[in-house]
């Protein structure tokens, strides 16, 4: 699948969560706005800076009506420990399939070894994409404070 547009529905996932159940996308951010962060794994120090921020910026985003989530290929247990060591405050998938997650959402993915580029969405309450960004390599992602104030225009705009 290319890259979904904006105005796109975000296509339906499910992907096991850190703590027991699953996260069901768009499924569990209906009703809000939702940020979905697929990182590269825990190993990636860009996107141990990226999860810290966005839980860092937890107050505000539920100020402002955002649901965040992340996931990526890591397991369980990989993802567990990074949960604890950055005390995140949103629901994180493990265990995803590069090549669905990449089939449904567009994401780039690595060879070998096998995982999920950096790619994050900002999803409008109805699950539909307004904004996306994909990044080939180790850098370019969402980043929590413009998040925020982008969904700021937006509700600001309704």
């Amino acid at each position: 699948m290319s890259a979904l547009r904006n105005g796109a529905p975000f296509p339906f996932l499910t992907i096991n969560a850190v703590g027991g159940g699953a996260i069901s996308l768009p499924g569990n951010l209906a009703g809000s706005f939702g940020v979905i962060l697929i990182y590269r794994g825990s190993w990636c120090p860009y996107c141990n800076a990226q999860l810290s921020a966005f839980s860092r910026a937890s107050a505000k985003f539920s100020e402002l009506g955002i649901k965040v989530v992340a996931l990526s290929v890591d397991d369980e247990a990989t993802s567990a420990a990074l949960v604890e060591k950055h005390h995140l405050a949103f629901p994180i998938g493990y265990g995803a399939s590069a090549d669905a997650v990449a089939a449904a959402t567009g994401a780039y993915t690595n060879d070998d070894p096998r995982y999920l580029q950096s790619t994050g969405f900002v999803l409008d309450p109805d699950g539909k994409v307004i904004t996306g960004v994909y990044s080939t390599a180790a850098i370019g992602r969402l980043v929590a404070d413009d998040v925020a104030g982008f969904v700021s225009y937006v509700k600001s705009k309704k």
